[in-house]
């Protein structure tokens, strides 16, 4: 599932191996104007990721739950079915290709698809007060429904909430409005110091606190790392997303 961290890994690697370089072939043919074009920036916003081209065209994909970017060497073998390639960039020496995003566009104006993102989680500068607000501008609500609104913060995944929260001691359904500033802060304070430490390297795996692996996500059942008590799996929210979390240490 990938969330801030990953997007953010993929525009730097796209960055290092195809930025500056011209595009020799795209498909499908709705992508055949990218030809002969310079791929002059790749950035994240949120989960959204970006590919500038010259000209003023902006390649827009969303990953969702399952999509992906890969890069490889022309002939190389893809890891994944060429049914579900998206979109395939040829820069000559390097052959990108996005497989299974459910959104992938070719756009002029990028504002119209960002514009109501919040602040990123992964960004360099993150304004935290500003946040807060935004979270509290929401109204009373479930902290585990803040932290996936991306209009308060973007970038933050279904991982990252499960874990955060288990860390901090915090129910998904405790209201925003029990929580005082400092307690909304220390949310996505954790969040960024996790995410932001997570941005360097490729497939790397997710890391929590002290280099533990996930307490609570994936981990329906089993025993609660800190108390022993089953973890525990719950639908929350307008899309119903599945929560994880320990009861007892998080009552």
């Amino acid at each position: 599932m990938p969330e801030g961290d990953t997007i953010w890994r993929t525009a730097a690697a796209l960055r290092e191996h195809v930025g500056g370089r011209t595009v020799l072939a795209a498909r499908p043919p709705d992508l055949a104007r990218l030809e002969g074009r310079v791929l002059e920036r790749a950035e994240a916003a949120g989960k959204h990721l970006l590919l500038h081209f010259t000209g003023g065209l902006v390649l827009h994909s969303h990953l969702r739950m399952r999509g992906a970017w890969h890069l490889y060497r022309p002939g190389e073998g893809w890891r994944r079915p060429c049914r579900q390639a998206r979109a395939v960039l040829d820069f000559g020496p390097w052959v990108v290709v996005c497989f299974a995003a459910p959104v992938v566009e070719l756009v002029a104006d990028v504002r119209a698809r960002v514009g109501h993102l919040g602040p990123d989680i992964c960004a360099p500068e993150f304004p935290l007060e500003a946040v807060v607000a935004r979270a509290r501008a929401l109204g009373p609500r479930p902290i585990g429904e803040v932290m996936l609104d991306q209009r308060v913060c973007s970038g933050i995944g279904n991982v990252y909430r499960c874990e955060v929260l288990w860390e901090l001691g915090l129910n998904p359904w405790r209201s925003s409005a029990e929580l005082s500033d400092e307690q909304l802060g220390d949310v996505f304070t954790l969040a960024r110091t996790w995410m932001r430490a997570n941005l360097r390297g490729g497939a790397m795996p997710r890391r929590f606190a002290g280099g533990r692996p996930a307490a609570v996500h994936g981990r329906g059942g089993r025993p609660c790392p800190r108390c022993g008590g089953p973890v525990q799996v719950r639908r929350l929210g307008e899309h119903a997303r599945l929560v994880y979390h320990c009861p007892t240490c998080q009552a």
